[in-house]
């Protein structure tokens, strides 16, 4: 197992490698850059002299591979550099914004193990019957209605009948951590709903095809009670895939912060990369890039520590 952890940690870094060097090329190639965002603002008139000076004082005008190897050793320093808009650390900037997409990414994957778990077992065991129904309807929705529908929605919903607004300034986590927490819950509550129907519909369909195995009719046949059959045998089992399936909507989750956080004016990591896109800021555009993927990546490991756990035949070597 811990050559295994050793391994996977290392495989980490020519993966983090490839993201940022894919990025990078990517906006190589599209047109414009920084200097070009700042000429772009409203009443902004500055000279074509003004701006080669400005694209040799960020740097700009060197080689495309010099600009990318001076990232890539600062990288390596876990320096991720400046902001070329505001001259701001990279590394402040995702230090400030990171705690809070941290957290509403913690509470939707609570929200969805706490809700969608239960609900994709009580399907199963309410197999055809008006629970079922009543399930399935809600994991079509939560399937089918796109994340940034639902916030819309809900912002409206909440605007005209209780007078809610996203607030202006978010509290801190460590200082305030009922008022952060009061403050995320919505985004949170939509980030959320599509990971607790992708939970429970994989639980309701892993949980029919594991009560079906003849190690589940001999428990039946001892003797064993139902509810012991089923938090004593098929749930661990069945909780395999949607392990799993965690894992891969991890990643389907930090795409969708991005749009929750515009919309509920979130001041997180999904909001900064946008900023960073708009104004072709690139330092802080594969910064975020690199701590996201970094954090996608744990996740996987852990996921797949996780299923070692749930299931001792599994050995990792």
């Amino acid at each position: 197992m811990r050559n295994y952890i050793l391994r996977r940690i290392l495989w980490m870094v020519p993966t983090l490698l490839g993201m940022v060097t894919f990025v990078f090329i990517l906006f190589q190639i599209v047109p414009g850059d920084v200097v070009s965002a700042m000429l772009a603002q409203p009443g902004v008139h500055f000279t074509p002299e003004w701006a080669a000076q400005a694209r040799r004082d960020l740097g700009l005008d060197r080689p495309r591979h010099v600009q990318y190897l001076d990232w890539l050793s600062g990288f390596l320093r876990l320096d991720l550099g400046r902001s070329l808009w505001t001259g701001e650390s990279v590394n402040k900037a995702i230090a400030l914004r990171l705690p809070i997409t941290l957290q509403l990414v913690f509470m939707s994957v609570c929200i969805s193990v706490i809700l969608g778990i239960p609900l994709g077992l009580i399907a199963a065991l309410k197999q055809d019957r008006s629970a079922d129904y009543a399930a399935r309807g809600f994991l079509i929705a939560g399937l089918c209605i796109p994340d940034f529908v639902c916030a819309i929605l809900l912002v409206v919903f909440l605007i005209v009948t209780f007078r809610w607004f996203p607030p202006l300034d978010y509290a801190n986590i460590f200082s305030k951590p009922l008022v952060a927490t009061q403050q995320v819950i919505f985004p949170a509550i939509i980030l959320g709903f599509r990971q607790t129907a992708v939970a429970a519909r994989m639980m309701r369909s892993s949980m029919l095809e594991v009560v079906g195995e003849d190690y589940i009719r001999t428990a039946r046949a001892k003797g064993v009670s139902n509810m012991g059959v089923i938090l004593g045998h098929a749930l661990k089992n069945a909780l395999l895939p949607v392990v799993t399936v965690f894992g891969v909507e991890m990643v389907l989750l930090f795409s969708g912060a991005v749009l929750v956080e515009r919309i509920f004016v979130v001041p997180g990591m999904g909001s900064l990369l946008v900023e960073a896109i708009g104004s072709r800021d690139y330092p802080v555009i594969q910064g975020c890039v690199a701590v996201i993927g970094l954090f996608v990546l744990a996740v996987n490991l852990l996921v797949d520590l996780v299923y070692a756990a749930l299931d001792p035949r599994i050995q990792y070597t």
